[in-house]
């Protein structure tokens, strides 16, 4: 919507990758049902590595600030190269857009702004 694309234009060559993405579809579903029949006849395989008294969140945040600190701090670059990126690509500038022009406003003199006309009563302004 902010690209201006034209999506029928990118739809009508969209039905070739149909048998590519049921392919990656399929493989995919056996997948989750390969891991779910796993779960269900062996559910002992599957065991937390140990009991710790903390919680998820807390387990998250300490191996993800002190083992992936780096990876953690590049996916913030990543992550902000990609909103700059996003920004520019949606700034457009228009040429018949009205926009403000700040050396002009504070440049600008009494004497460029207004016209002091002197009008005799009765007569009005012609």
């Amino acid at each position: 919507m902010m690209l201006d694309v034209d999506f029928s234009e990118l739809r009508k060559g969209s039905a070739r990758y149909v048998p590519l993405g049921l392919l990656v579809g399929a493989i995919l579903l056996f997948e989750l049902l390969a891991v779910s029949a796993t779960f269900i006849s062996a559910p002992g395989a599957i065991q937390p590595l140990a009991a710790q008294p903390i919680s998820n969140a807390a387990a998250i945040g300490a191996v993800l600030y002190t083992k992936y600190v780096y990876y953690f701090e590049q996916s913030g670059a990543v992550l902000l190269v990609a909103m700059i990126g996003a920004i520019v690509l949606t700034l457009r500038h228009k040429r018949t857009a009205k926009r403000q022009d700040v050396a002009a406003q504070v440049g600008r003199r009494r004497e460029d702004a207004i016209e002091v006309v002197q009008v005799e009563t009765g007569k009005g302004i012609s």
